[in-house]
């Protein structure tokens, strides 16, 4: 499917409106991070979920001595996260642009 220079303009003003922000997602990541807002916002929503359980199972076990492996791995975990979202925000792009792509190629048959 080939789309005319109108339907790549217009795909791309609509990906323009849909595409997340970087400043958004290193926000949430910055001040909700533990609570993987950031995973949330990115469509990532089972790894968001795992890094809410071990959020709350390293508070929850903290005086266990246990809840520090928890909290130094989700740590590790946000720390790896930092240098993940803009390659997340650049796979959702691709995968939006491919999706408005199909939808303006069936609508011009």
């Amino acid at each position: 499917m080939t789309l005319t220079t109108e339907q790549q303009m217009l795909v791309e003003q609509r990906l323009a409106n849909d595409k997340k922000s970087i400043v958004v997602a290193y926000l949430l990541w910055g001040f909700l991070g533990g609570f993987g807002a950031h995973r949330f916002y990115l469509g990532k929503t089972g790894s968001a979920v795992g890094q809410i359980i071990l959020f709350v199972l390293g508070w929850l076990t903290v005086a266990f001595v246990v809840g520090f492996a928890f909290l130094i791995a989700l740590g590790i975990w946000l720390l790896v996260d930092a240098f993940l979202i803009p390659g997340m925000i650049e796979t959702d792009a691709k995968q939006k642009r491919v999706q408005i792509s199909n939808e303006l190629g069936v609508m011009g048959h």
